[in-house]
């Protein structure tokens, strides 16, 4: 299991407690992509094996190097701030364990309306869903989830991984149009949201901007 972080020092250590749970996982892998905090050190302490970025070069790149550095037929991803409900991914691995399908996707319970989170990720949200139906003629409501299980050869079949938050949609829409099949499961998962401060909107204005530049890369590759 791959768990790309940035400064989570403060959840690392439950993420991968939540992942220890699970039998059918042999390997915890957390990359550091170039953390300011002692994320790493959090993480080798609770016996990940740990990949150290020297510079913050973006999920994608830090996605991309655990792929380069393992050897395994199924890989999941997870993001670093599920804490203890990272033991959730258990539901997206028995399915490509079990052979039922090539590649699973985390469907997070609908947050709570609260009016100081999750500013502009309507925008973000559309555009991913619009995005994954203009290439693949199916509509998937879990595209941006960073929580997904594969088997190896969905992802080496993949030819674009992106450095940046583009990494989830460019990887959802080559596997589809690969052929592989897929499956959404709903999972009592929680994370961090972006509230609606100044530094909110940047970073749901940034995630957008590479979103779309991945969207536009992939229609120039087709």
């Amino acid at each position: 299991m791959v768990v790309p972080a940035y400064n989570e020092s403060d959840v690392i250590e439950r993420t991968i407690e939540g992942l220890k749970k699970i039998d059918l996982i042999d390997k915890i892998v957390v990359v550091d992509d170039g953390s300011t905090d002692n994320t790493a050190e959090i993480a080798k302490e609770k016996g990940a094996v740990v990949i150290q970025l020297k510079e913050n070069r973006g999920k994608g790149y830090a996605m991309r190097k655990a792929l380069n550095s393992i050897d395994c037929d199924i890989v999941g991803f997870v993001d670093g701030d599920v804490g203890l409900s990272s033991s959730e991914v258990i539901k997206l691995l028995e399915p490509v364990v079990n052979d039922e399908v090539d590649f699973t996707i985390a469907k997070f319970p609908k947050a709570e309306k609260n009016t100081n989170v999750k500013g502009g990720f309507g925008l973000v949200k559309k555009l991913a869903y619009k995005g994954v139906y203009y290439f693949t003629g199916k509509e998937m409501e879990t595209s941006l989830s960073g929580q997904r299980v594969y088997k190896r050869k969905v992802v080496d079949s993949m030819k674009y991984i992106p450095n940046n938050y583009g990494i989830e949609i460019a990887m959802t829409i080559q596997a589809i149009n690969n052929g592989f099949t897929f499956r959404e499961i709903p999972v009592n998962m929680k994370h961090r949201y972006t509230d609606r401060s100044l530094k909110g909107f940047k970073h749901r204005g940034k995630q957008f901007i590479e979103i779309l530049m991945t969207l536009v890369e992939l229609f120039f590759r087709r």
